[in-house]
This record gives structure tokens, C-alpha cells and sequence, in this order.
């Protein structure tokens, strides 16, 4: 069972924990982190949470077991889920998929958003994997967006519409 909680200060020592160097952490938050992640950025990232911004401390057996955000457009049409992460010790465990359906269930069942979209990078094949299972769709390719590893790598946009939500799960 998987539980979406509000991430709070008590989180960010597992979190930083679970990044093991620079290319991890671009893997993770993008450009807007940087080497090494500590509480203090952490801390400014975790101010930004509000009705527009949902930042999650994502449980598992009662335990810390992953991280997630999802951004809200000003229309409440579109969100977009961002910052992705399962701790090493849940890898493997399901926990990547069970997190990603249930913040589309906050998405269109609570959020009433049209569209949920998200950023992977090209030669993240498993998480490309999990979204493509969960009914996102490639939409697009960011050429060169991030540099990993010191090679410059392509982020693929997907998306997934409220219809198309539906049809694979259908409202309770």
C-alpha cells in the first residue's frame, strides 16, 4: 500500500540519502538542484508546497520510500508531475508504479485536471517503461536538455489525458 504524505523536514535526510552523486541528482531535480543536495535547498524546495504545488514523501510498509511532486496549471487543466524518485532500498518492489497511479488518482480525481504531463530523460528506460504502462504517451523530445554522466541527454515529454485515465481505471 502506497501513501502520498506532504513532505516535511523529518524527510530530507532520507532523501539526501538516496542521491548518491551529481548525474543521480540531475536525474532527479533537474536544473534546479544542485551538487550536493542539502537541507538548506531542500528546505527553500519544500517552501514552495502549496495548493498549486504538491511535494510528497511517498510511503510504503509505513516507511519513507519515494519522493513526488505535481504542479497545477492556474486553470487546474493541466499538472504535471515532477521529481520522481524511490529510495534504493524499494527499487524493484513496485513501489514506482503504485506511487505514479495513485498521484494520477489525485490528478483527475481530486485535482478534476484534463491533462497530467511529465519530463523523463531518453535513457531512463525504466521509468519510461512504468509511465508508458500507466497510459502516458510520448508527445515529444527536448533535445540536449540535461548533461549526464558528461553526456548530454534528450528529455521525452509524455502525457496522459483525463479520457484516456479513465479507460484504464475506471472511477470508483
Amino acid at each position: 500500500m502506497i501513501e502520498l504524505r506532504p513532505f516535511v523536514a523529518a524527510d530530507f535526510a532520507d532523501l539526501i540519502s538516496w542521491i548518491a552523486g551529481p548525474d543521480e541528482l540531475t536525474m532527479w531535480g533537474g536544473p534546479g538542484m544542485r551538487w550536493p543536495l542539502d537541507v538548506t535547498q531542500l528546505a527553500a524546495y519544500g517552501a514552495q508546497s502549496g495548493d498549486r504545488l504538491r511535494i510528497w514523501t511517498v510511503m510504503h510498509g509505513g516507511k519513507p520510500a519515494g519522493h513526488a511532486s505535481m504542479s497545477a496549471g492556474v486553470n487546474r487543466w493541466t499538472a504535471r508531475l515532477g521529481r520522481v524518485l524511490v529510495a534504493p532500498h524499494a527499487r524493484g518492489r513496485g513501489v514506482a508504479q503504485a506511487m505514479v497511479r495513485e498521484a494520477q488518482r489525485v490528478a483527475f480525481d481530486d485535482l478534476g485536471v484534463h491533462r497530467l504531463g511529465l519530463g523523463v530523460y531518453a535513457h531512463n528506460d525504466a521509468a519510461r517503461h512504468v509511465y508508458e504502462r500507466l497510459g502516458f504517451v510520448r508527445e515529444g523530445v527536448t533535445r540536449e536538455q540535461a548533461r549526464i554522466g558528461g553526456v548530454w541527454v534528450d528529455s521525452v515529454e509524455m502525457g496522459i489525458l483525463e479520457p484516456e485515465y479513465r479507460a484504464l481505471v475506471p472511477k470508483a
